[in-house]
């Protein structure tokens, strides 16, 4: 199964990648590194994670505050958003389809 990213979800992430270089050398790299074993979880097992709506999963991030809001569709996992915990919750919700998938 193949994945996608929203636009605003990719600049989400260069952001706290971005804001974690910052802080302390590789860090940065290890929160991408986080990312990407989470959303090979989800590729694995795209169902085994919470719904948070109709159409919204979410899977949270080992060692960072992070979790990533998805969308299980016929053919791929949409990434929706990669949102720190303590945002604003369900701000991402115009990036989801309303209707199943």
């Amino acid at each position: 199964m193949i994945y996608k990213f929203h636009p605003e979800a990719r600049l989400e992430l260069e952001s706290a990648m971005d804001y974690y270089e910052s802080k302390q050398v590789k860090i940065g790299l290890e929160f991408l590194e986080e990312i990407y074993s989470s959303i090979q979880r989800i590729i694995n097992f795209p169902e085994a994670f919470p719904k948070i709506s109709e159409n919204a999963r979410r899977c949270l991030i080992n060692r960072f505050p992070f979790t990533i809001i998805y969308q299980k569709r016929i053919d791929e996992i949409f990434i929706v958003a990669i949102t720190h915990l303590a945002r604003k919750p369900g701000y991402w919700n115009n990036r989801t389809a309303r209707k199943k998938i």
